[in-house]
C-alpha cells in the first residue's frame, strides 16, 4: 500500500474544499451574515492540505487497491471536514446531525434532519447545494479535470469513483475526458440558472435549484420544495433537466461530435427513457381522480418519475398519499435510477439491461445446452467478467439494503419507513415513503440509524466497492 501516494491525494481533496468554501463565505458578505464557521472551516481545510501532503513520495505508484482507497477515504475526510461549518455556526448542534447532512450533500442524496430550511443562512444554504453540485460529478474527477495527474494513478481513480459497471473515456486522456465532461457539466447548469430566472424564480433560489437539480440531489431553499413556486414552468423545466442530468453524460459527448447514430442508438438511453414514459403515463392515469383532469396529473406525474428515477428527490406534492400503484411504482425506480456515467444513483439502467439479457441467455441455453451464451448491448458484446461483476454488484447491493434495514428497524418505526428510508438512502434519493416521505425527514432516527444511513449513502454514491475495501485486513497490507 502507497500510504505516502494515497496521502498526497486526500492533501488535494482538503485543498479543493478549502476553495469551496470560499462560495459560502462571498455569501455570507453579501447577504451581511457571519462568515467566522466558514472561515475556520477553510483554515482547517486547508492545514490538512498542508499536513497531509508534506510525505516525500519514495514512488509514485498507484494501484486498483490505492485508488479505491484514496476513493474512500476522501469522501470520507471531505465530509468530516465538511459538517464543521453547520456545527460552528450552530445552525446544526449535533455533530452526528451535521455529518449526516453534508454525507447527504455530497452523496446527491437530499435525505436530511433539518425541520425548517428556510431558517438557515444563506451561507449555510449555499454549502448544501455546493456539496450536491462537486458530488455529482465527483470531487476527484475535478481534481483530475485541472490537476496534472498520470494516467494509470487517473484510471483507478476513476474506476472507483464514477458510477456504472464499466468506466469509458470520451478521449485518450483521462484528464481531458475529465475536463469536457466538468464542461458540459458547467453548460448544462447555466442553462438551467438562466431558464428557472426567466420561470420567476429568484436568482439566489435558481442557482441553488440548479446545482442540486445538476447533481441530482434534492436539497432546497424551501421546506416545500420546488412546490413552493407553484409554476408549471419551472416543473417542466426542472423535470426535464433533471432526466437529461440522468443520462450518460457520453452521449452529449457523442453529440457534440456529430455522432448521432451510436448516441441514439444507445440501448441504456431508450430503456431509461422507456422507463420515465411508462412510469409518468401510468402514474397520471392512477392518480387522476385526486387531480384536475389527466394533463394536470400528468404534471405531477411526470415530475416526480423524474425526480425518482434520477434520484434528485426533489418534489411538487405530498406522494406519500398515492394510491398504491403510484407509491410501488416509485419505489421501483428509485432501484432502478438513472444510467450509467451520469449524476444519478440507483443500481443503474444498464445494470438492469446486463441482468436481463444474461437472465434471457441463461433460460435459452436450458433449452439448447450447446447454446453460447452471449449478451449484447448497444450493439456490442458485453464481456463475462462485467456480467460477472454486475450480478455480484446486484447480490451485495440487495444484502445491504435488507440488512440496514433490519439494523433500522431496532429504532422502532413501521417497516414502510424503514425499508423506504435505505431504499432511499442507498440509491441516493432523499425522500422515502411513511414518515420520510416528501413532507417528513430523517431527523426522528437515533444517532446509530443515521451512522448507518449515512454508511449507506457513501455505499450507493461510491458503488459499494470502496466503502467495503476498507474493512479488508488485505487492504491495509504494505504489499
Amino acid at each position: 500500500m502507497n500510504y505516502r501516494m494515497i496521502s498526497k491525494i486526500l492533501g488535494r481533496v482538503m485543498g479543493v474544499e478549502a476553495a469551496l468554501m470560499l462560495g459560502p463565505v462571498l455569501t455570507a458578505a453579501i447577504y451581511g451574515e457571519s462568515a467566522a464557521a466558514f472561515l475556520l472551516t477553510m483554515l482547517i481545510a486547508a492545514a490538512l492540505a498542508v499536513l497531509l501532503s508534506l510525505p516525500r513520495l519514495k514512488y509514485s505508484d498507484l494501484y486498483a487497491r490505492e485508488g479505491f482507497v484514496s476513493v474512500a477515504l476522501s469522501w470520507l475526510l471531505m465530509s468530516l471536514v465538511g459538517a464543521l461549518p453547520f456545527v460552528f455556526s450552530g445552525e446544526i448542534t449535533s455533530y452526528v446531525d451535521a455529518f449526516f447532512e453534508i454525507v447527504s450533500g455530497f452523496t446527491t442524496t437530499g435525505a436530511s434532519i433539518i425541520l425548517n430550511v428556510e431558517e438557515l443562512s444563506h451561507a449555510a444554504l449555499l454549502w448544501r447545494s455546493l456539496s450536491h453540485w462537486i458530488g455529482g460529478m465527483g470531487v476527484l474527477v475535478f481534481i483530475m479535470a485541472v490537476l496534472p495527474l498520470s494516467e494509470e494513478r487517473s484510471m483507478h481513480i476513476m474506476r472507483a469513483e464514477v458510477p456504472g459497471p464499466q468506466v469509458g473515456k470520451l478521449v485518450p486522456r483521462i484528464r481531458h475526458s475529465s475536463a469536457i465532461t466538468y464542461l458540459i457539466y458547467i453548460a448544462l447548469t447555466v442553462m438551467l440558472i438562466v431558464l428557472l430566472c426567466l420561470g420567476g424564480m429568484p436568482f439566489f433560489d435558481s442557482i441553488n435549484h440548479a446545482m442540486a437539480t445538476a447533481g441530482t440531489g434534492g436539497f432546497s431553499v424551501k421546506a416545500l420544495s420546488i412546490g413552493y413556486y407553484d409554476s408549471a414552468y419551472i416543473d417542466i423545466v426542472t423535470a426535464t433537466f433533471m432526466l437529461l442530468f440522468g443520462v450518460n453524460f457520453s452521449i452529449y459527448f457523442l453529440l457534440l461530435m456529430k455522432k448521432f447514430r451510436p448516441a441514439l442508438m444507445d440501448s441504456e438511453l431508450h430503456l431509461y427513457l422507456g422507463f420515465a414514459i411508462f412510469g409518468t403515463v401510468t402514474i397520471a392515469l392512477n392518480i387522476m381522480s385526486e387531480y384536475d383532469g389527466f394533463w394536470h396529473a400528468l404534471r405531477y406525474s411526470y415530475f416526480q418519475v423524474s425526480s425518482i428515477m434520477t434520484t434528485t428527490g426533489f418534489a411538487t406534492t405530498d406522494f406519500n398519499h398515492w394510491p398504491a400503484y403510484s407509491k410501488a411504482m416509485l419505489i421501483l425506480l428509485m432501484f432502478t435510477g438513472a444510467s450509467a456515467g451520469s449524476t444519478g444513483g440507483g443500481l443503474k439502467v444498464s445494470r438492469i439491461v446486463i441482468l436481463a439479457r444474461a437472465a434471457a441467455e441463461e433460460l435459452g441455453k436450458m433449452l439448447n445446452p450447446r447454446r453460447t451464451v452471449s449478451v449484447r448491448m448497444s450493439g456490442r458484446s458485453v464481456d463475462s467478467t462485467t456480467i460477472r461483476c454486475t450480478l455480484v454488484f446486484f447480490a451485495i447491493y440487495i444484502s445491504i439494503t435488507f440488512l440496514s434495514t433490519l439494523a433500522v428497524s431496532l429504532d422502532g418505526f413501521d417497516l414502510e419507513t424503514n425499508f423506504s428510508a435505505v431504499a432511499a438512502c442507498i440509491s441516493n434519493i432523499g425522500p422515502g415513503i411513511g414518515l420520510v416521505g416528501p413532507m417528513g425527514n430523517y431527523e426522528m432516527f437515533s444517532d446509530f440509524s443515521k451512522l448507518l444511513l449515512s454508511f449507506d449513502m457513501l455505499v450507493g454514491r461510491l458503488e459499494i466497492y470502496p466503502m467495503l475495501i476498507l474493512f479488508l485486513p488485505s487492504t491495509w497490507r504494505r504489499n
